[in-house]
């Protein structure tokens, strides 16, 4: 689910979870998990396996699993992504395909991101579905003013129109991006750790100070949402619209 490499002090953690890497349970209590068991290295490369980055959420799974599911569901996804958003070391993502809605938050919550091919972008209103508060502060920090149109237009960008907003810091081709990342990682190593992790701390607070304000009044709306039939039915009629 979560494959494990080393290059040299960096840590290369791969997802292989299906044909997308979607966003499930079992996946995102796994990326925690990884990120803890790499604790030591000098930095940290996120990528995917197959033609995707990450797809984003299962959503068949939401459908499937019911209210009883999204109620793990939503507290493991904003506990993954703000333990990858916080993690010391630098973290960068290698955007080897598809990232999309949850997927694209996911790299968003890394310090430096490469992407190679596919498109990104946020697709949650397009499916009938809320942020939750971490994911939005995420891309909030990663995109600044670009978000509202992010959210809004659910669209998907190319890889360069997404370097245009910021979303992606370069763009490089399919063979090089692994490499590409790994100098990059090595490049950042290049500040004293504990610097780095106070440094990222210090131009995180703000996101971390809106999260911590904005969670105890919105997230509850927000798993209302996600756990009504109404939603539910919605997203069945979204998937079948994939198809």
């Amino acid at each position: 689910m979560m494959e494990t490499a080393e290059r040299d002090g960096v840590a290369v953690l791969t997802m292989r979870h299906g044909p997308v890497n979607a966003l499930d349970l079992e996946l995102l209590l796994a990326i925690p998990d990884a990120l803890s068991a790499v604790a030591e290295a000098r930095a940290v490369v996120l990528t995917g396996s197959g033609r995707s980055f990450s797809a984003g959420v299962d959503l068949k799974r939401i459908v499937a699993g019911g209210p009883r599911y999204v109620e793990e569901f939503l507290p493991a996804l904003s506990h993954a992504m703000l333990t990858l958003f916080g993690h010391p070391r630098p973290v960068v993502a290698a955007v080897n395909g598809h990232a999309l809605a949850g997927g694209c938050v996911l790299a968003a919550a890394c310090d430096t991101r490469l992407m190679s091919d596919g498109t990104i972008g946020l697709s949650e209103l397009a499916a009938g579905v809320p942020f939750p508060t971490v994911p939005l502060e995420i891309m909030r920090h990663a995109v600044g003013p670009a978000l509202d149109t992010m959210v809004l237009g659910a669209g998907r960008l190319a890889p360069r129109p997404a370097a245009a907003i910021g979303l992606v810091h370069e763009v490089v081709g399919p063979g090089e991006l692994l490499a590409t990342a790994l100098r990059r990682a090595d490049g950042l190593c290049a500040v004293p750790p504990e610097v780095y992790a106070f440094s990222k701390r210090q131009l995180h607070r703000p996101a971390r100070e809106r999260i911590d304000a904005a969670r105890p009044s919105e997230d509850p709306r927000v798993l209302e949402i996600w756990s009504s039939e109404q939603t539910h039915r919605a997203l069945r009629d979204y998937l079948t619209s994939l198809r």
